[in-house]
């Protein structure tokens, strides 16, 4: 298996390049929302491990909102972030992007402050890389290399089955599939269908992730005690300032709207950023560490196999700190439409949503941590696009497969590898198609 990995690199805008920086972001797409993959500053194309790709200029619109709680309002960079979510280890891609778009990429980040034409690019790159308090990935383990050989093979078998309906509609359903088995097996002979084998996990990754298993519960379990003394606190400190926290979820402004609206729904998948300043204090940055440590974990060895908790259509996602934890950014590919997308999490783990974003500034009011907030549908929908920013460049490496698409795909391969079914077992695999 090769795990998938991701990074960050974000620098700080130099100001007085801005609108230069935009222009030369916008000259990366077809058309706004809709990249072109083969663009000469990063021709994401090119890549094959390559799952997500996306830049994005970190401007929080929603800053005075400290404002409006009392808080002081220090003034903080404006950011230039290129995300991507890609297979194999980290060093090894950044060197090959740094490599094959040496060019491009520093042209682009000439526009930060603290790039000359002298600094190292893969170096600059690694230096600047922010590591993530959270990340997840829909399936782990399913490279980009198997959603395109499945996806292949689905057509192939989808056109031979058109072609001879007729004929297979009259066997039994494992004499049907036995007859697929068979035309894959003379297409892949031929070289028409190609199935690689999946490649050993990596040891370095194997000894990692053990480790990281057994340690989260044993430093759990060693805190306990403490966390239990601390739980009457936490519960005084946490119910005080619920009822003093304000709200800030007046209706998005039109343009804002307008202007996010334009670079969605291109594709049957989007992409969602969204930043927000953490209340000020230690309790909330705390809190909010301790939750995304906790979740962390669960993402990588509960809700690792297509759900986040009850949530499918999420391929990558992360949850970054800006700024020594003052701020936070969240950033998603995820399947269909906003709307449907929040009404996906409100109605499934409005809970979980409390979680994390509550400890944000202005966020709907929650009781106990977890009740509330989300509920309230319009003021959540409000706070939520109050704080998302517009993504200037975004690729997806397989426009039109949502998860559901790739876990069929997946389970339609395995079907055809299985040395045998009953016939409830191939009925139900017929139907995948």
């Amino acid at each position: 298996m090769t795990p998938q990995s991701y990074f960050m690199v974000i620098a700080p805008v130099d100001l007085s390049r801005e609108s230069s920086l935009r222009e030369l972001l916008a000259s990366m797409n077809h058309r706004e929302g809709v990249v072109n993959p083969n663009n000469d500053v990063i021709p994401f194309g090119r890549f094959e491990r390559l799952h997500f790709a996306r830049l994005v200029l970190l401007k929080d619109q929603t800053r005075g909102d400290l404002g409006v709680i009392g808080a002081p309002q220090a003034e903080l960079p404006v950011y230039l972030a290129f995300l991507c979510d890609f297979d194999g280890p980290l060093d090894s891609f950044m060197s090959e992007l740094a490599g094959q778009c040496e060019a491009g990429l520093r042209r682009l980040f000439s526009h930060c402050q603290g790039f000359s034409n002298g600094t190292h690019l893969a170096r600059w790159m690694k230096q600047h890389n922010q590591r993530s308090a959270t990340a997840y990935v829909n399936w782990i383990g399913r490279t980009m290399r198997q959603v395109r050989e499945e996806d292949a093979l689905r057509q192939s078998l989808e056109s031979y089955i058109d072609g001879n309906q007729a004929s297979l509609s009259r066997l039994a359903p494992t004499e049907a599939r036995r007859e697929l088995v068979s035309f894959v097996k003379r297409e892949r002979e031929a070289g028409r269908v190609v199935l690689t084998e999946p490649d050993a996990t990596p040891l370095s990754w194997r000894v990692s992730n053990a480790i990281h298993l057994l340690g989260v519960p044993i430093v759990l379990l060693l805190l306990t005690p403490f966390l239990l003394l601390y739980l009457p606190i936490f519960v005084i400190q946490l119910r005080r300032r619920e009822r003093s926290d304000a709200e800030i979820a007046p209706r998005p402004d039109p343009d804002h709207a307008a202007n996010l609206a334009r670079l969605e729904d291109h594709f049957v998948s989007n992409q969602f950023s969204a930043m927000g300043s953490l209340k000020p204090g230690l309790f909330r940055r705390w809190t909010l560490s301790f939750i995304l440590w906790v979740i962390d974990y669960t993402t990588r060895y509960i809700f690792n196999r297509g759900h986040l908790a009850r949530v499918n259509t999420i391929h990558f996602a992360r949850w970054v700190f800006l700024d020594n934890k003052q701020r936070l950014l969240f950033a998603s590919n995820y399947d269909g439409g906003l709307d449907s997308y929040m009404d996906d999490f409100i109605n499934k783990v409005g809970w979980g949503l409390n979680l994390v974003f509550s400890n944000g500034i202005g966020y709907p009011k929650t009781n106990w941590l977890i009740l509330d907030g989300a509920k309230d549908e319009q003021k959540f929908k409000y706070f939520i696009r109050r704080h998302e920013l517009p993504t200037e460049v975004w690729y997806d490496a397989h426009p039109g497969l949502t998860t559901v698409n790739l876990e069929r795909n997946t389970l339609i391969r395995e079907g055809l590898e299985r040395s045998s079914m009953s016939e409830g077992e191939a009925r139900d695999w017929l139907r995948l198609f």
